[in-house]
């Protein structure tokens, strides 16, 4: 990867953090530790992997993306404001009653949106499901993205479309776990443990990977690794070591932020701290 390919990517990773905490803190809701958490990962896919834009929004040949931890909306919104998608003055209406960007994401209203999420372990088992359309149904062999949370881990269902995956043999389906470690009652490992995740992967079928999910070299070697597979039968399960509230310093590695929003006064911390990011990035 090069400097300035890096440099674009973390810019444009800055610009979703700054966002998501605006959309929350007008909001006066939501869930800014886990958004900020899977931002590096949510920025690379859409920049590097997805081959859909406004123009094509609707082309039956696109790839997919599920935000399986719905909760964590507003990182995906913020991408796609950015990208075009909407007018990214529209996080500021985050949850509003007339606004088109809820508290969890809906295809429905919401530009770019490829499957509404929001109970956890249901949006993997969707994204299996677009998966096997895409090899089996309709042949276009688009490739599903999907990124689902550690503490969704917990849920059946998630073990049950990853044996599903397996079995379908989906090597156009690429799971990455947004391992943070923390869910809103605690560290994973104290609530419900996952054990041995990498370990886990692997017995389940799956292709797996274990990177640091803040690491844009690291996320593509993932990336180029999955693309590599397509055609061995085995889904791609991306296991990325991350950080709750990366990018804003109170936050980070607190669970005490995974589902509430700034005050006034951290609001602006949050805002000083994410702007001086993008203009370091910026210069």
């Amino acid at each position: 990867m090069t400097q300035e390919k890096e440099k674009a990517l973390k810019l444009f990773a800055a610009k979703v953090r700054r966002w998501a905490i605006e959309g929350v803190y007008h909001a006066k809701s939501g869930h800014p530790g886990g958004s900020l958490s899977c931002a590096d990962v949510i920025t690379y896919i859409y920049n590097e992997e997805m081959n859909v834009s406004p123009a094509n929004i609707k082309d039956p040949a696109r790839n997919r993306f599920v935000l399986s931890k719905g909760h964590c909306a507003p990182a995906l919104y913020a991408t796609l404001g950015l990208l075009g998608f909407f007018d990214i003055e529209e996080m500021k209406k985050l949850r509003k009653v007339d606004s088109f960007l809820q508290g969890h994401p809906c295809m429905q209203y919401t530009p770019g949106v490829d499957m509404s999420t929001g109970s956890l372990g249901q949006g993997i088992s969707a994204a299996s499901g677009m998966a096997i359309n895409a090899k089996y149904l309709d042949k276009t062999n688009y490739k599903v993205y999907t990124i689902l949370g550690d503490g969704e881990m917990q849920e059946g269902e998630v073990w049950e479309a990853l044996m599903s995956a397996a079995h379908y043999k989906l090597d156009n389906f690429c799971i990455i776990l947004d391992n943070n470690g923390l869910q809103i009652d605690g560290k994973v490992d104290d609530v419900m443990s996952l054990g041995d995740i990498e370990a886990k992967g692997k017995a389940f079928g799956l292709e797996t990977r274990v990177i640091d999910g803040h690491d844009f070299a690291q996320i593509e070697a993932a990336m180029k690794d999955f693309n590599d597979n397509m055609g061995s039968g085995k889904p791609f399960f991306i296991v990325a070591k991350t950080h709750k509230g990366t990018g804003v310093s109170y936050m980070l590695d607190n669970p005490g932020w995974h589902g509430k929003a700034p005050n006034d006064e951290e609001y602006a911390v949050a805002v000083q701290e994410l702007d001086s990011a993008i203009k370091a990035l910026e210069d």
